[in-house]
């Protein structure tokens, strides 16, 4: 048996339990042939470095493992935040990642340009159909246009009804071959079960100048797809610096426009209605105005759809209504109007959808004494037939109220004698367009007498817009048209001459000898 003292196995156990100590598991110990004490103290330092091994082991299994299952939820949080999650494909923050690396990129490759896409009229689909009928569409819109692209490409939806696309390396050529494809794709009517829709897309397109950041290219193409919107809707506009100007100049008026509606800048004319029979005035429509302290008369075509665009149609609209009726109730108390003498008011589709419009000229009638009949709502066409149940709920309550409601700019849109029937409306203004193409001969007035025997079928009486010669004037009394309205009789006048009208009682001209 060897000496304790001298015994090398001693110092090879401790030797190993140090190597052990500082992490070396695979350190092992040969017994002796003496079976002693001390080899019953090498095997189980043994038994305990191959534990120690294999709980390392497993422990090293289980950090890689979760590393990996780290690796890949970090994976895919960073897919999620750049995909859009109802259509599937790359949302705002991975074009704009992807936009950088194509500006980032070193050579001669060309640059790249960004195609923005908004659907025209989406609005309508969600208040007809619903939101889920809205999405279907999105994904429908989001399909076709990845059909229209090359494999380079990348779509995009930045949010609500925008797309992008992204055309790496490509020229302005190439840009414009894409939108005119994209285009066309949407042209087409899109069929979803019961839902039949048509969503078209205005677009700007802008070709990446040398150093531009990729928010700057961006809002370009924005630019530029709103200034498509504003020609006409389902166009193709190409970025031009011009067009910036014009948008930070429509943002400085949109803000003027919302303190002149505060401050009472705006001011309202008021446009006869005649009787077609005597010249007898009918009525008045109140035309918003607005006289900028510098910029002069801005025409209402201009900052109406601004008011729409910024959300100010309501505030428009409301102070229009409080104006005019105010300024009708003095007429009414300073001179004897006829008892089917009316005010007429344009009320715009959003005004239409406000939950307390009933109410509000409720409260307009009563604290001016005005009778409903007297008060004459215009509403255009298209509000009227795509309006959702709030507008039908606003137009019932309007009519049991007793105000009249009048569909405005009639031959524009829908013209079906089947909705004529099942709206609650009172007459129809047809508008001046028909009696502008009568004027160049390219269409009858056998035609305008089918309108006026169309509107007449469905219990209702029409006014003609938009009336300028004292033909116009004969043919459509001939027909038994009533009421006519133009810049034959008179334009739009001030307060102080249409007061001055109504004192006269003159009855306006209806012929050269009158």
């Amino acid at each position: 048996m060897p000496d304790k003292h001298t015994d090398p196995r001693l110092a090879m156990l401790v030797d190993g339990i140090v190597r052990l100590s500082r992490g070396d598991l695979s350190s092992r110990m040969k017994p002796s042939a003496a079976r002693d004490d001390v080899d019953a103290v090498i095997t189980g330092f043994n038994l305990l470095a191959e534990e120690l091994e294999l709980v390392h082991s497993d422990f090293e299994e289980r950090v890689a493992s979760r590393t990996a299952l780290l690796h890949q939820a970090h994976l895919d949080m960073r897919t999620m935040a750049m995909t859009d999650s109802l259509t599937g494909l790359d949302n705002r923050i991975a074009l704009l990642s992807k936009l950088e690396e194509e500006l980032a990129a070193e050579g001669d490759t060309p640059p790249a340009a960004v195609i923005l896409l908004d659907l025209d009229s989406f609005k309508d689909v969600n208040d007809s159909f619903g939101h889920d009928a809205g999405d279907r569409v999105l994904q429908e819109v989001a399909n076709r246009l990845v059909t229209v692209v090359r494999d380079c490409d990348t779509v995009a939806r930045l949010g609500g009804d925008e797309f992008a696309i992204l055309v790496p390396g490509g020229t302005l050529e190439i840009a414009l071959r894409i939108a005119n494809r994209a285009l066309a794709a949407l042209g087409d009517r899109i069929s979803l079960e019961e839902l039949n829709v048509f969503s078209r897309a205005s677009i700007g397109v802008r070709l990446a100048d040398p150093g531009q950041s990729a928010e700057s290219i961006l809002l370009d193409a924005d630019t530029a797809m709103y200034a498509a919107k504003r020609e006409g809707r389902s166009t193709i506009k190409v970025f031009e610096p011009l067009m910036l100007l014009q948008r930070q100049l429509r943002s400085q008026i949109a803000s003027e426009l919302r303190d002149a509606i505060r401050t009472n800048q705006l001011s309202i004319h008021y446009q006869p209605v005649v009787d077609l029979r005597d010249g007898r005035v009918l009525g008045l429509e109140a035309l918003v105005r607005w006289n900028h302290p510098t910029r002069g008369f801005i025409m209402p075509d201009e900052f109406i759809p601004l008011a729409e665009e910024i959300g100010a149609v309501v505030e428009l609209d409301r102070w229009v209504m409080a104006t005019a009726i105010e300024q009708y109730s003095m007429w009414r108390s300073e001179m004897s109007l006829d008892d089917d003498f009316q005010l007429r008011l344009n009320l715009s589709a959003v005004e239409l959808q406000q939950l307390d419009l009933v109410d509000y000229v409720r409260g307009l009638l009563r604290r001016f004494d005005i009778p409903p009949a007297a008060l004459v709502l215009e509403i255009t066409e298209t509000a009227l037939v795509t309006g959702g149940e709030v507008e039908t709920y606003s137009l019932l309550s309007l009519k049991q109220l007793g105000v009249c409601i009048e569909i405005d700019d009639f031959g524009t849109g829908y013209s079906s004698i089947s909705y004529l029937r099942k709206l609650p409306v009172s007459m129809v203004k047809v508008d001046r367009s028909l009696l502008s193409e009568l004027a160049t001969g390219s269409i009858q007035f056998g035609f305008i007498a089918a309108i006026l025997q169309l509107i007449r079928a469905a219990g209702l009486e029409a006014v003609f817009e938009g009336i300028e010669t004292p033909e116009q004037v004969q043919k459509l009394s001939e027909m038994g048209c009533i009421g006519g309205q133009g810049y034959y009789f008179s334009r739009p006048l001030p307060v102080e001459e249409t007061t001055s009208l109504l004192r006269s009682a003159a009855k306006l001209p209806l012929g050269p000898s009158q």
